[in-house]
């Protein structure tokens, strides 16, 4: 070889000298270049043009097969660039190229015997996921048109985002509902409730009642009120319950009661209402938002009949109350049963099913239920009917409070001036 022109899987134009090579013999059979040349100028002859044949060998070098890959489909023999250009962009795998039939010479695979297994494929081989890639990168939000807006989120948006993010990352989140007739407290309330908010200054929802209730089912499950480090369970000592608080700007923020078992119905409300109250103004300081060892939410007052709250880390466990609606009930009496209206809930209590089962899970919102409730009952009887339900007691207070609910935590009853009781039950 006198001058090599050309290296291997080079693209070579139509007509150009590949090689300069000598030799002793002249092959007869072999053309001189004006004969060659004469046939390439004659388009009829030439079944695709140069420009056609660069068109499609366009491609970028990270397309184009490897000589490694050629090698290691050696059944195939050789296989031009042309034909290793359409391998690669089709995705056409060595089984599949082995099992073509070529028509060329020596059995090579030609461009026509690509295209015809192109054509006929049956099955669509997909593309690999590059482990590279970044997946967001793939979801990531794209603009339609003019007509979208593209809105930043809040800096507390953030927060909330990656806080609710990572819980869903560290616990197993599970959910126990259960539903509770609360027709007692919803008429109780409803009578006592013009009463309270003239005498107290405070407006009385139904949310420090049942914030009350969750306080007491924490006291009976002490391993509700804990939290998770590593491997190590941390056992909470006191009943801290966080508030989930709607902002008007479409935030959520948790502002925390603290001692929430040892405050009194009127305590708690004024307590809920301070803490709401400063939320919504943006008033609210570090402390307030700190320190809790359980969080209830109350999605009933967008009208939700329930829903599946995502845990505050690093607490095990976050209660939803649904909207109180009129529900069908079979009310059972000592005359038999019968079917009324009753006012019923739907509680969902989600926890963390790395440190608590679904027993300990399902017997919390039971005992919730018991404390707000049927069994949840504030009404007069006569004085020796008291004695008599003091018996079932290990503690009674009696005081000259006159509010039914002054004294709701500790007071198993309440002896009024003209001898009658109000009783509490929980």
């Amino acid at each position: 070889m006198i001058q090599k022109c050309f290296e291997v899987g080079d693209v070579v134009e139509v007509g150009q000298t590949i090689a300069v090579i000598e030799t002793d013999e002249i092959d007869e059979t072999v053309k001189d270049n004006s004969e060659l040349n004469s046939e390439i100028d004659n388009p009829s002859e030439v079944e695709e043009s140069p420009k056609e044949i660069l068109k499609e060998l366009e491609v970028s070098v990270n397309d184009i097969i490897s000589d490694d890959e050629v090698e290691n489909i050696s059944e195939s023999g050789f296989l031009s660039p042309l034909v290793k250009n359409i391998v690669k962009k089709e995705n056409i795998s060595s089984n599949e190229l082995l099992s073509i039939k070529g028509t060329g010479k020596n059995n090579r695979i030609t461009k026509n015997d690509i295209l015809t297994f192109i054509s006929n494929r049956s099955v669509v081989v997909e593309k690999s996921i590059d482990p590279k890639i970044d997946i967001q990168s793939i979801n990531k939000f794209e603009v339609s048109d003019f007509s979208d807006e593209v809105i930043e989120m809040t800096k507390m948006g953030k927060i909330i985002s990656d806080h609710m993010t990572q819980s869903v990352k560290t616990s197993a989140h599970v959910q126990s509902f259960i539903e509770v007739d609360v027709t007692n407290i919803y008429n109780w309330r409803n009578r006592v409730k013009s009463g309270f908010e003239s005498r107290e200054g405070q407006k009385f929802t139904f949310t420090p009642i049942f914030i009350e209730a969750v306080a007491v089912a924490l006291r009976q499950y002490p391993m509700m009120n804990i939290s998770v480090d590593e491997n190590k369970i941390i056992l909470k000592k006191k009943i801290n319950i966080g508030m989930a608080t709607a902002l008007s700007d479409g935030n959520l923020i948790v502002p925390v009661i603290k001692n929430a078992d040892q405050l009194n119905l009127v305590g708690m409300a004024k307590t809920v209402n301070e803490l709401a109250s400063r939320a919504r103004n943006n008033n609210l300081n570090p402390d307030d938002v700190s320190g809790g060892t359980y969080t209830v939410t109350n999605v009933g007052v967008f009208g939700s009949i329930m829903g599946t709250p995502i845990i505050n880390q690093p607490q095990v466990g976050i209660l939803a109350f649904g909207a109180i609606r009129k529900m069908p009930s079979v009310i059972e009496t000592e005359e038999g049963d019968y079917i009324g209206i009753r006012k019923k809930m739907i509680i969902s209590h989600s926890y963390d099913h790395r440190v608590v089962n679904g027993a300990l899970g399902s017997k919390f919102i039971k005992a919730v239920k018991e404390t707000s409730g049927e069994n949840w009952k504030v009404g007069s009887i006569e004085r020796q009917e008291f004695y008599k339900e003091a018996k079932k007691s290990q503690l009674i207070v009696s005081t000259s409070e006159m509010r039914p609910y002054g004294c709701f935590i500790l007071t198993k009853g309440v002896i009024k001036p003209d001898g009658s009781v109000w009783v509490l039950e929980k």
